[in-house]
């Protein structure tokens, strides 16, 4: 069995953190660029991600948490992902220029890139664009679960949370974004006994379709 599916086996969705046990800066740093390297349609990753691990944010955030979870407080970080809602030409604006900044190219040489992706976008309803960037957010959440996983690092993400209060407790409609998925980040607790379940999942013959 190769390690990454020894390690989807052992990572479940925490429902009990060790409130005593916090990251190193190193595992952080090192989960942050994973999701930083996340794959991202047209390379955009129209998203951000706030990592709060002040206490006393956290508290205020709790009651807005799926069934006011410890998870929250008791995690080592909490991850909020929040994709950016209405997007327009400053964001392809902006990494069309990172594109040339990061590869040493001219602008001349990609603006037909970013002419086309403004044409793309520019035809989209602003649902249809929330949903693609909520989308991509997703997509650097897995990237996170999985980089977490490997190192033995617990994950719990979670939707069914007050996304409205979230945003006006982050002040995040003034930056532009919504709260998408939180995710709690830390260490398992011993007495979590969620940990010794069997992990239930389709079987292959149930889940896959060859054609």
């Amino acid at each position: 069995m190769s390690q990454f599916i020894q390690n989807q086996n052992w990572r479940y969705s925490t429902k009990r953190f060790d409130a005593t046990r916090k990251l190193s800066a190193d595992d952080l740093d090192m989960l942050k660029e994973a999701i930083r390297l996340s794959t991202s349609s047209y390379g955009l990753q129209p998203y951000k991600v706030l990592i709060i691990e002040d206490p006393e944010l956290r508290e205020k955030l709790k009651p807005a948490a799926p069934g006011n979870h410890s998870q929250i407080t008791d995690a080592s970080q909490l991850f909020v992902f929040a994709n950016v809602t209405n997007l327009g030409d400053a964001e392809i604006d902006s990494y069309i220029s990172n594109i040339v900044e990061t590869r040493g190219v001219t602008l001349e040489s990609i603006i037909g890139y970013g002419t086309f992706m403004k044409s793309t976008f520019s035809k989209w309803t602003l649902e249809k664009r929330d949903n693609w960037t909520t989308r991509q957010a997703y997509l650097a959440l897995g990237n996170l679960i999985n980089a977490a996983a490997e190192h033995k690092i617990d994950v719990s993400p979670m939707e069914g949370f007050d996304a409205e209060a979230f945003d006006e407790i982050l002040g995040l409609k003034a930056k532009g974004l919504h709260a998408c998925v939180i995710a709690a980040i830390g260490y398992r607790h011993e007495e979590d006994g969620t940990q010794h379940l069997k992990k239930v999942r389709k079987s292959q013959e149930e889940l896959f379709i060859h054609l």
